[in-house]
């Protein structure tokens, strides 16, 4: 079979451009019988794997750079990929990303991926305008009416799809994320200390890491607002913030999230900004500290804490979503629209060193249940089930 790809999420940094990239991997590596062709908007700057065809429409506007709150993919760049598109040879069109879906002008059977349905759960939270989200529902709407399949990747957002977006649940297909192989413990006192030191952390600090981006659906006013009431309880605790804070990218709240954080003295000695770093450094970050902490209000999947439990450190965990689902027991929850509960969770979890270290087993069992292979095995599934159009 020869599956085209929509590629233009490729270089996104952000969570559906690592599922892109990811996922592409573990099928090219596959002897499945299935062959890859790769549509970009622009060359690839992110490794390819070597035995995929690539094609580059050229579309002038590309996916990372529209990939804001504020912004939308120009008609004209819309049109070159679809014309690319057309000119392909395939069994079936792949989008891994409903968020750089573009109408297909052919009778392909596609295989359309929607994350998740926070966008229509949260509208102002994630757009700046009712136009913007207004652009939104139109596009999901031609995506969802050309799906041959709908792929999702968990089933929280599977429910969604069927009762927010009203798709029959014999048309979705879900799959699973993974964790890459660079998230595993990493023991080395030296290594740890170092990356500390570059952050200005303590070797001392019980150290929190929150991962990911800052929409306001992602709720990291809260975390930052519980930081007294732990340090009350836990004088030694620090929050690492990671992530990309230049307000690039979608709709973000960084300025409300530096203010809340120096708004209270002893808070703000004890939490760090860090900004992008890579995923070596985070594994080692993640390694050293006592949790990741995800206080979203929702999440299709949650890959930070997969990523988190594959290097050993347990989640505390929102309620809601996805991520109970992918958490399991390597964990505690809390209710992620109360400071208070999220600081009572912590202050157990770093009080409990019997607790803590029984997550942190639970944690590295739990992430063995997910990877990658399984992820393209199911994709195979529904690429297959498209094909037949079934």
């Amino acid at each position: 079979m020869q599956i085209a790809v929509d590629a233009s999420p490729w270089e996104n940094e952000r969570g559906f451009g690592r599922f892109t990239r990811d996922l592409i991997a573990a099928l090219a590596a596959r002897d499945s019988g299935m062959r890859y062709t790769l549509l970009f908007d622009q060359p690839p700057t992110r490794p390819v794997p070597e035995n995929v065809v690539v094609v580059i429409a050229g579309a002038g506007q590309t996916m990372s750079e529209a990939a804001t709150g504020t912004s939308a993919r120009h008609s004209a760049t819309l049109a070159t990929m679809a014309r690319a598109a057309r000119g392909l040879t395939a069994d079936v069109f792949f989008y891994p990303a409903v968020y750089s879906y573009f109408p297909l002008l052919a009778r392909t059977p596609s295989v359309i991926c929607f994350h998740d349905t926070i966008p229509e759960r949260f509208p102002d939270l994630i757009f700046p305008s009712k136009k913007n989200f207004r652009l939104w529902q139109a596009k999901c709407w031609l995506a969802k009416k050309q799906a041959t399949r709908v792929m999702t990747i968990s089933q929280a957002s599977a429910q969604d799809l069927s009762s927010i977006l009203n798709i029959r649940a014999d048309r979705i297909d879900v799959i699973t994320e993974g964790a890459s192989e660079v998230f595993s413990p990493v023991t080395d006192a030296a290594v740890l200390s170092q990356v500390r030191a570059r952050h200005g952390i303590a070797d001392t600090a019980r150290l929190l890491v929150y991962v990911g981006g800052f929409n306001r659906h992602k709720n990291v006013l809260r975390l930052i607002e519980a930081m007294p009431d732990i340090l009350a309880a836990v004088p030694e605790a620090h929050l690492a913030i990671v992530g990309r804070t230049t307000g690039a990218r979608f709709w973000d709240n960084v300025d409300e999230l530096k203010a809340g954080a120096s708004a209270d003295a002893r808070a703000s000695d004890a939490i760090t900004f860090t900004g992008e770093i890579d995923d070596d450094e985070l594994a080692t970050l993640l390694s050293g500290a006592e949790a990741l902490v995800f206080p979203s209000l929702w999440e299709g999947f949650g890959l930070p804490a997969l990523e988190a439990m594959s290097c050993g450190t347990p989640v505390l965990s929102s309620d809601r979503g996805s991520l109970p689902e992918v958490v399991g027991d390597g964990g505690l929850y809390f209710d992620p629209e109360h400071p208070e509960a999220l600081a009572k969770a912590a202050i157990r979890l770093l009080c409990d060193t019997a607790l803590a270290g029984d997550l942190r087993n639970k944690a590295l069992a739990q992430a063995g249940t997910f990877g990658w292979d399984k992820a393209a095995d199911l994709a195979e599934a529904s690429f297959r089930k498209a094909a037949r159009r079934a």
